[in-house]
Formats: C-alpha cells, sequence, structure tokens
C-alpha cells in the first residue's frame, strides 16, 4: 500500500514551531530539534509551511525564490539537514509549492516592471490595459480573495499609469500566466530540485488555480455580491462556476507533474489543496494520471451535527471510490479557526468579520470545544484512507483572539479594511513550557520576552503546553499520542472499506476491518454494546455509557 493513502501527516509552521536562534522566529533547526516530540505523537510525516525566501507578506506564501531558503529559518544546508534527520526517524518529508503566483519582489515581476506591455517579461503574469478612456478601469470585475479588487496598477517605465496585473491574494502576490511555457519549464526545475535533496512529496497550495478562463471574462454581475461580499474567503470558493479556479488546464500540469513524481524512486507524491465541490469535481485531482492525494475541507465546514457530519463522510468517501483515490480527513490548517472554537460555536468559515468568521468569544465554551475536539480526531483517525494535523491541535490550542491590533501580520486584516483579523489566530507560536520564559519555551533565548515573539502568546498560553500535559493521562496530548498509537497497530484502520452502524439519530457509528468500531455521541448519553471492550476514548466514560461530546473506540466481539 502506497505510504500517503493512510497516513497521519503533521503541519508544520515553521515559524511558529521552535525558535533556536533566539531571534522570536522559528527556523528549521528548531523542527530539527523537535523530530523526538514528533516521533513520540505518532506521526508518518511532516509538511513544512513556505520556508523559501520570502518578504512574508503573506505567511511565506510570496514566495520570492522557490530554490531558496529564507535567512529568518536558516539555510539550505539546514533544510537538507531536516531532510535527513527526519528520514532518520523514519519520517517522510512534504513540502509546500506555491504555483498560483509569486512574490512582486520576484525577478521575473521586478523584470516585468522596468519592460514594456507586450513583453516576454510581462507574458509571464496577467498584465492587461485597463479599461475606460484612459485605461483607469481594472480589465474585469474580480476580486481578491483578502479583499478589493484583484487588480493593481502600475507605472510605466516612463512614470505615467499603465496596465494591470492580476492578484487573486494579495497585492504582493502577482498571479503567473500558465499558459506560458517559461512558466511551466521553471516550475518543473523546483519539483526536480526538491525531489533531488530528497524530500518525499509536496503540498500544492491553491491547486484548483493556475489557469484563467480565456479571455478573463467578468464574474457574472448577479453573483457579485453573493461570491465576494466585502471580504469572504468562503464565498470566494462557493461552489458556482468562477472563471479563476478550477478550470481544465490544471489537469494537464498534473499529468506532467505525475511523470516526474514517479520517475523518482521512494513513492514520491503530492497533494492537492483544491477547495471546489462539490467533492466530485475533487476527485478529478487524484485520478490515476494525475495527483496521488487531495485534502478533503468538507470537515473544515461542517457544524457538530450527526446528520451533516454523516452525511459529507459518504460524499467524500463515494467521489474518490470512484478514481480509485483515498480520502483524507482534516479538522485545522494555518489558514482556519481552530477547531476547539469552531465546533463549538458552530463557525463554518464564512462572514465578512471577525464576529462572523471567529463567533462570539462571550459563548464560547472552552472544555465543550476541546470534548468535541477530540471526539472528531478520533473520528478523523478511525476513518478510512489519511489523517492531515495541524501543529498544536495535539495541545487542544484554542484560538488566540487578543493579539494587539499592531500586531496583527494577516494581509486579510488590511485589505479587510481592519474589519478581518484574519488568520494570526491560529499561527500563534507553540507552548512547550508552562513558565513564560522564553515565550512559553517557543524560544532558546529564556529572556526573550512575549512581546518579542514574532505573534505574542497571551499569558495564559502555558496553561497548553506539552509539558503540562505530559503526565495527564487524559490530556489532549496523550489522547492524540494513543489513538496514533493504536492507528498504527490497527489491521482495519487505514486506508480500506468501512461499514455503517445502525445507531440512535444523534450518534455516528462505523465498524472498520473485523471487529474494531468507532462511536461518537453528539447527542444524550448512551449505553455502550454489551459485547465490546474499550480501547480508547476521547474523554473518560461514564461505566459502559458514552456521554454526549465523546468517541470511543471499541473491540466488538461476535
Amino acid at each position: 500500500m502506497d505510504w500517503w493513502s493512510n497516513s497521519a501527516i503533521y503541519q508544520v509552521y515553521p515559524r511558529s514551531f521552535q525558535d533556536t536562534n533566539g531571534d522570536g522566529e522559528g527556523d528549521l533547526v528548531g523542527v530539527i530539534s523537535r523530530l523526538t516530540y514528533l516521533k513520540s505523537l505518532g506521526i508518518d510525516a511532516i509538511w513544512l509551511s513556505p520556508f523559501y525566501l520570502s518578504p512574508n507578506n503573506d505567511g511565506g506564501y510570496d514566495v520570492q525564490d522557490p530554490r531558496a531558503v529564507d535567512p529568518r529559518f536558516g539555510s539550505m544546508e539546514d533544510a537538507v539537514n531536516l531532510i535527513k534527520a527526519a528520514h532518520k526517524s523514519d519520517l517522510r518529508i512534504i513540502v509546500d509549492l506555491v504555483p498560483n503566483h509569486f512574490s512582486t519582489e520576484h525577478k521575473w515581476f521586478k523584470a516585468a516592471l522596468q519592460s514594456l506591455p507586450g513583453s516576454l517579461e510581462r507574458s509571464r503574469f496577467h498584465f492587461y490595459d485597463g479599461r475606460g478612456e484612459s485605461g483607469e478601469i481594472p480589465p474585469n470585475n474580480w476580486c481578491s480573495i483578502f479583499g478589493g479588487p484583484a487588480w493593481s496598477r502600475v507605472k510605466e517605465v516612463d512614470g505615467k499609469p499603465g496596465q494591470w496585473y492580476l492578484h487573486l491574494f494579495n497585492s504582493t502576490q502577482a498571479d503567473l500566466n500558465w499558459e506560458n511555457t517559461e512558466v511551466k519549464e521553471d516550475f518543473e526545475k523546483t519539483l526536480r530540485f526538491w525531489l533531488d535533496k530528497g524530500v518525499d512529496g509536496f503540498r500544492i497550495d491553491v491547486a484548483h488555480g493556475m489557469f484563467k478562463e480565456s479571455g478573463l471574462p467578468d464574474v457574472r454581475s448577479s453573483w457579485i455580491e453573493k461570491i465576494f461580499g466585502k471580504n469572504n474567503l468562503t464565498r470566494m470558493l462557493s461552489p458556482e462556476h468562477k472563471p479563476f479556479w478550477d478550470q481544465e488546464g490544471v489537469h494537464d500540469i498534473y499529468r506532467s507533474w505525475r511523470k516526474i513524481l514517479d520517475s523518482y524512486d521512494g513513492d514520491r507524491m503530492a497533494v492537492a489543496e483544491a477547495w471546489v465541490s462539490p467533492a466530485s469535481r475533487i476527485a478529478k485531482y487524484v485520478r490515476s494520471d494525475e495527483l496521488q492525494n487531495s485534502f478533503n475541507f468538507e470537515m473544515l465546514t461542517t457544524l457538530w451535527k450527526a446528520d451533516q457530519i454523516r452525511e459529507k463522510i459518504n460524499n467524500s468517501i463515494s467521489a474518490l471510490a470512484e478514481v480509485g483515490a483515498p480520502t483524507s480527513w482534516v479538522f485545522n490548517n494555518h489558514d482556519v479557526v481552530r477547531s476547539v472554537d469552531r465546533l463549538d460555536l458552530g463557525l463554518t468559515n464564512h462572514g465578512d468579520t471577525t464576529f462572523s468568521r471567529h463567533g462570539d468569544v462571550n459563548k464560547l465554551d472552552i472544555a465543550r470545544g476541546t470534548l468535541r475536539a477530540k471526539s472528531a480526531t478520533l473520528m478523523a483517525l478511525a476513518l478510512p484512507g489519511g489523517t492531515y494535523l495541524y501543529q498544536g491541535e495535539e495541545l487542544g490550542l484554542p484560538e488566540v483572539r487578543d493579539i494587539p491590533e499592531d500586531r496583527l501580520t494577516d494581509p486579510r486584516w488590511k485589505m479587510s479594511n481592519y474589519k478581518d483579523r484574519g488568520r494570526d489566530g491560529c499561527r500563534v507560536p507553540i507552548p512547550w513550557k508552562s513558565a513564560s520564559d522564553g515565550a512559553f519555551g517557543f524560544s532558546s533565548n529564556e529572556n526573550l520576552t512575549l512581546q518579542q515573539a514574532w505573534l505574542p502568546p497571551s499569558s495564559w498560553w502555558g496553561k497548553y503546553s506539552a509539558e503540562s500535559q505530559e503526565s495527564d493521562p487524559n490530556s489532549t496530548l496523550n489522547v492524540y499520542r494513543k489513538a496514533l498509537a493504536i492507528r498504527k497497530n490497527e489491521p482495519g484502520l487505514g486506508d480500506g472499506a468501512m461499514e455503517w452502524i445502525d445507531a440512535p439519530s444523534q450518534v455516528v457509528a462505523f465498524r472498520r476491518g473485523e471487529d474494531f468500531a468507532c462511536y461518537i455521541n453528539f447527542g444524550s448519553e448512551i449505553e455502550l454494546p454489551s459485547n465490546s471492550e474499550v480501547l480508547h476514548s476521547s474523554a473518560p466514560l461514564n461505566g459502559n455509557h458514552l456521554p454526549t461530546d465523546t468517541a470511543v473506540w471499541l473491540r466488538v466481539s461476535k
């Protein structure tokens, strides 16, 4: 069986993982220093968010050079050492690839600004004349995901207002023109560069992007408010057809990339970040001659309701079964409100403002949210396929909501006209120690204050530390460790078939293998089957009864 079809893959956001040089930012050597922790957690692979040379206007996803390491994270030698050290620990490494856009600091874009309209340099991006008498109106009505127009106008070499360039994200992230052969060749070079360094795979950022509909037509006027609103990521990712997402041309790219991946030893892979709907559209990205895996984002927009979760599981498995691909399950990543908050407050990543996307903190019940988040993880680890975990979820970290406004870094904050605080709340540095020294152990510099960390942790952050959870068998950390250990040794788990179990409407229950069963209770306390043995639970049980917001793994005898 392919390793990636049933792996538990852990996302490391390097800037917030471990700082070893005392500058308040995490680094690659810091990841190496925590490999023992990651191995003890029980994961199979690490996905590294971007560590490439970047002005860092959008968390490193504004790449200036995809074949260079940003000095803030260390050196190329550090990157190679990390790959080797991970492999020595029997952990695989996946790195981010960002093919939809380059930073405006990339040498290509700088050359485009110094060149004339219609030049080879400008053909690598989407440069167009504006509309109106003097070109003062953008080429079409597309909007940026982060808010505002998706176009910025440049000054030409003579100093006069000139053409417009496309940026579906921040204005410092210029969309690449994938009709350009040079763009295709450059990314193939990048793939081979990192494969030669020993990486095991790639996470493809905005995998449904790259190609735009011919002629770049306007979004239909009746959809503009519905899709874009004022600043709404989920509306941008809504299932209606849009001329900038999910074009057929992307599949030709992935067919060519698959040939490169298959030409290397070691079962190299790529996973698509494809926010497309319905699930049948996702299946196209993982056909046998394209990418091997795709994130299943159904759970990032689900409510904590049994019927909704049951339906999304069915839809996801059915769609991918048609192309013979395994599914994957995701409850957290660096772009969404953490599941502790989201599952308690009923958030679905919709909204135009901080309040609408992050919910009402006065109604947040952290204890209940933590119960639900742990239950969700046990469910995900028991479902067919693989799982992607995000750093800190194994500690039960909630969203950080009290970052001072002058310390927010997400471009969404400014581009939403200061209405949406963005994604910084799930990116705060990991608390390794309970004491606040070195920003709760995040930094090797014990004198580093909380405010000197690149994102300041809250004063209460230490109670979630890995250190404080180490000896508590019921801690979130140890719930994860035990679950991952069982998963590795349970023959019925990972990729394969599942069977629903008849259960009350407020219970999701399914069987894996010959005698393994998972029950998740969304309602009143229920009695467990009398012919069962408890293997693991997300929280303490009440005798032979399963409390609300709790999941349990059972060995069921016939």
